[in-house]
Formats: structure tokens, sequence, C-alpha cells
């Protein structure tokens, strides 16, 4: 699959995308740095969890090669009325890696599941970014006993979907194979200028922008190629039909974006089709980073969800 044949737009908002996962390392040293982060409750292999605040449970899962710091605005102000468990997937944002060449998504979605019933929680409500999301799809769809509610934040159930409806797992794997290879073989300086380059694509906020860079940077660049050509060809669409888990789907649009503000909101409610009863929520002059772009209209969206 070329990338002439996956079409400039869709590539472009599909890189975009993994590599804002990617460039969100950034902005969790930046906010790191202003706002020195609590000693995690909890540390296992795959994550860490920290925890602020008393109420009900929130858990919220950042994407590929993000720091827990981007939800910390939205965490400071839940706190007041809820429990909020910050999640930290290891190889990312200065978090160690150490799971060498094995899978990334199964045993990170795992060990999401162990976290649920080691800290007892009671059906807490999800939200996910971008791979996190998908990650949350999936715990609500293996372990449906352990997810009481999910949002979705810019996170498709097959990303590779942006390459057009024919796109399968097996069409999407060549593409996926050689961005991880670009990302294990780019020097320092040149995966740094990829980095600067992609973050702009996924916030419009130039502060993010350097934050996801800054993430990015300190990720484990093993972990995040692994983690990209697993995100590019998982496939969590067939499994929608038969979630009772409710779901919305939170997604961004912007008129100086990737692709066309229609041709988003049509992938998104394709791809969301089977899920029953989903919720799509459109934020307009966003990207990827809604949070930081449109932090009302995300904390507006946040409130809904949880009532």
């Amino acid at each position: 699959m070329s990338l002439a044949f996956l079409g400039g737009r869709a590539v472009a908002r599909a890189l975009v995308i993994v590599l804002a996962a990617l460039l969100a390392l950034g902005i969790a040293v930046s906010i790191a740095r202003a706002q020195p982060a609590a000693q995690p409750a909890y540390v296992a292999d795959r994550l860490s969890v920290e925890v602020v605040g008393q109420g009900p449970d929130v858990i919220l899962v950042p994407g590929l090669a993000s720091s827990r710091g981007v939800f910390r605005p939205l965490a400071d102000r839940l706190k007041a009325t809820h429990r909020v468990h910050l999640v930290q997937l290891s190889g990312f944002a200065g978090q160690a890696w150490t799971g060498g060449d094995g899978p990334f998504v199964d045993p990170a979605v795992e060990a999401l599941a162990a976290y649920v019933r080691s800290a007892g929680l009671e059906r807490p409500a999800v939200i996910g970014h971008s791979m996190g999301g998908l990650s949350g799809l999936l715990l609500a769809q293996r372990h449906p006993e352990l997810v009481g509610r999910l949002m979705t934040v810019d996170s498709l159930p097959f990303y590779s979907a942006m390459f057009g409806p024919t796109a399968t797992p097996a069409s999407a794997r060549p593409f996926a194979d050689r961005m991880a290879a670009g990302v294990l073989s780019a020097s320092p300086e040149a995966f740094a200028a990829q980095q600067a380059a992609a973050a702009k694509g996924l916030s419009r906020t130039p502060a993010m922008q350097e934050t996801i860079v800054a993430w990015s940077l300190a990720s484990d660049r093993k972990a995040v190629a692994k983690a990209i050509s697993e995100v590019m060809t998982l496939d969590a669409r067939p499994g929608l039909a038969a979630m009772k888990t409710p779901v919305t789907a939170l997604y961004a649009v912007d008129t100086e974006g990737a692709l066309p503000p229609a041709v988003v909101g049509a992938l998104w409610m394709r791809e969301y089709d089977a899920l029953p009863g989903v919720k799509l929520v459109r934020v307009e002059n966003s990207r990827h980073f809604i949070m930081a772009d449109q932090p009302e209209a995300f904390a507006k969206a946040v409130d809904g969800f949880l009532k």
C-alpha cells in the first residue's frame, strides 16, 4: 500500500494523529516542570497511576507517546467532585519501558483491567485520548463488567480507516511497519525535527506543540515504534455491535486541518456506526489535542459525559 494509494490528506491526518501521540511527550515535560507531579499511588510493569480527589471514580488514559500531564488541567478541576485516576503508560514520557520487543497494547489493556480490580473500583468512568481511547474500547469489549461508561477523545476503533473504507489490518501492515522502522532508524536530530513538524498538525496551541515534542523525545523509541505498529493494525470494530457500555466519542474538526470537517464527520459516523447508542460530539476549531485547543468545549463535553 503506497502513500499515493492512501491519499495525501488521509496519510497526513493519520501521521498527525500517530505523531501527535509521539509529540505529546513534550507537553508533559513542560507541565511537570511547572507543577511537580504527585507520587503514583500504583506502580506496575506496564503503567503507573496517580490518584487525586474524592468522589465517583474517573480513569484518564493518555495516548501514544503522551504523558498523563495531558489530563492535568481536567484532573485539577474534577478532583473537587471525583476521585481521578491519572494513568501513565510505561515507555512514554519518561516512564521506563521494560517490554523489550514484546506487544504493547494488549498488555496495557490487561494492566488497566488489573488496576481496576486491584483498586476495587466499581465500574468507573473511563476517558481515553487517541490510543488511550482505543485502549478504553478494548477494555470495555474484553472486560465489560469493569467499565461503567467510556469517552474516547479523537480516537477511532480502527485508525487505518483514515486511509479509506476498504483499508484492513492486512493492507495497513506495510505502512505500519514502515512507520515503526522510521521511528527506530531516525537519528536523534531527524527524530526531533519530525516531532516538531508533526506537533503543529496535532494542536493549534503553540505551548501544547512544545509539550508534545518534549513528551515524544522523552519516550522510549522501541515502545513508540511497537505501539505505532499495533495501533495502525488493531481493529476494534468487530466488537462494537455487542458492546453494552455507554460510549461518547469526541472528535475534532479544523478548517485548516489535514482533512475537511465534512470528511472527518463522515469518517467518525462510519467507523462508530455499529456501536449501539454511541454519542458523537464534534468540537470545532480543534486539532487532535482537544483539551488544549478547546478547553472550554472539552470541559463541557466531559461534564455532560459524567452527569
